[in-house]
């Protein structure tokens, strides 16, 4: 059971980075004026859910499997990320809202977000390849 746990955690954790590179790749490209603010918003709203529920099942298995500290760790970013889909105001197209990505620094703010992310993704694909391979099987 817990090597099939790191297995899928280390699937997901693909996925994550992968997601999360195109998320930087895609505000760049808007940053740089490449794309327009409603293609980008489009384009990454399509894929907060998925990341969301990707990030949440990994979270809930290291739970279920008793992996306390792998957990914990993980917690703070599927809180996070569950925080920022219900925040999301009325009449705003998703989180990444065109008419209120240039405002205030959200762009800034989301493209650190992802940055974040990334690297968070990173080490955990490092401590689930560690740790999966320290299964007894």
């Amino acid at each position: 059971m817990e090597a099939v746990v790191f297995v899928f955690s280390l699937l997901d954790c693909c996925a994550l980075i992968f997601l999360s590179v195109y998320f930087i790749i895609t505000l760049s490209d808007l940053e740089c004026d490449y794309i327009n603010a409603r293609s980008c918003c489009s384009k990454l709203n399509k894929w907060v859910i998925p990341e969301l529920i990707g990030h949440t099942i990994v979270t809930v298995l290291l739970l279920i499997s008793l992996h306390w500290f792998i957990f914990l760790l993980n917690l703070p970013v599927a809180t996070w990320n569950i925080y920022r889909y219900i925040m999301v105001p009325s009449g705003n197209m998703g989180v990444f809202d065109p008419t209120e990505i240039h405002n205030r620094g959200q762009l800034k703010s989301h493209m650190k977000e992802a940055m974040i992310k990334l690297g968070f993704h990173l080490l955990c694909f490092f401590m689930y390849l560690y740790s999966g391979s320290n299964c007894p099987c």
